[in-house]
């Protein structure tokens, strides 16, 4: 995220560390990296280097309260990886001074706390052929700790976020979008794929009927386990970004593992599918169905599709996020590699 938050103040947020976490914050200096979460560097008087993460619970008040509600369950099911199943590469949240792993700083925002850890994250894209038997083995390890979290993580319910909103936008190409500069950019690039937006919809739903009668065999799932997400520390890897912890297929993560990543984002695939589910197989006795790998791929795509109308119809300027979603929402519409 390159720009900073709306209405969100760095002394509110060196306030809160001091009130949930007992943290004296000398100073916080935000960080613009990652997507979909704001983050910032705070050294406190000991010197001691804190990661510090703020989501967005949504523009909109209704629904605030259930984002939040699913974030502090995502955030206490990661803590419950590391603690309990003692998996040491979740790097889980830290507790505040109450126990609770995400504090309400706004209406509109939730702050949670991780510990600063030195090592190198990857970049969103696929895993080089040389790391893909340690994703594997470390996605292996934790699908077989879903007992564990049984209780406490969110379960899937396979509806696509976002879409009543883009049904809206479908149904409204035929007037001008006014929320902003980049909103009738947005609309055309909408109007000329009209088709394949809807072509896209069907067979998401196709898939989702399939893999509805699978639900005994779903385990927790990380849910965005590409290389972006993955450090490499003196301590071996750790798997960061939690918030989208969930019970849901294991092909939710292992789609990541596949060509069907490089395919979407038009890379240079890494060969070697079979090899790589195989040994995950022999790893869990669990296999990894077409079925479930063309979900989730077609899933990531309508998601982002999704986002990107939505923030491109509502009120805005010409800051660089919202200048990446349409550059992203074109990219999805035009490249025609997404289909299956």
């Amino acid at each position: 995220m390159r720009d900073r938050p709306t209405g969100l103040s760095e002394s509110a947020l060196i306030r809160a560390l001091a009130d949930g976490w007992a943290v004296a914050a000398r100073s916080a200096r935000y960080l613009p990296v990652g997507a979909g979460s704001y983050h910032w560097s705070a050294v406190d008087r000991h010197g001691t280097a804190w990661f510090v993460k703020v989501d967005d619970l949504g523009v909109e008040a209704t629904g605030r309260d259930d984002a939040f509600g699913r974030l502090g369950r995502s955030f206490a099911t990661a803590l419950a990886l590391h603690r309990d199943a003692e998996l040491d590469f979740v790097l889980a949240p830290v507790p505040a001074v109450t126990g609770a792993v995400v504090w309400r700083l706004t209406e509109r925002y939730a702050l949670s706390v991780f510990p600063m850890i030195a090592g190198v994250a990857g970049r969103f894209g696929t895993h080089r052929s040389e790391d893909r038997a340690e994703v594997i083995d470390l996605l292996a390890e934790l699908h077989r700790a879903t007992a564990v979290v049984a209780d406490t993580a969110v379960r899937a319910d396979l509806v696509l976020p976002g879409r009543d909103r883009l049904y809206e936008a479908l149904h409204d190409l035929d007037r001008e979008w006014t929320g902003g500069p980049l909103s009738e950019p947005a609309r055309r690039v909408v109007a000329a794929h009209t088709g394949r937006i809807h072509g896209w919809l069907a067979d998401f739903d196709r898939h989702v009927a399939a893999v509805r009668g699978t639900e005994a065999n779903w385990v927790l799932t990380h849910g965005e386990p590409h290389p972006g997400n993955i450090m490499r520390s003196r301590a071996g890897l750790r798997l960061i970004d939690w918030d989208t912890a969930q019970i849901a297929p294991p092909e939710r993560d292992l789609w990541m593992l596949t060509t069907a990543l490089a395919d979407m984002l038009g890379e240079e695939p890494v060969h070697g599918d079979d090899k790589a589910m195989a040994r995950y197989t022999r790893l869990t006795g669990r296999t990894a169905t077409p079925t479930g790998i063309a979900l989730y791929r077609l899933w990531w795509t309508l998601a982002d599709i999704a986002i990107f109308v939505d923030e491109l119809r509502r009120p805005h300027g010409t800051g660089k996020d919202i200048t990446a979603a349409l550059t992203h929402l074109t990219g999805c519409l035009e490249s025609g590699r997404n289909h299956q």
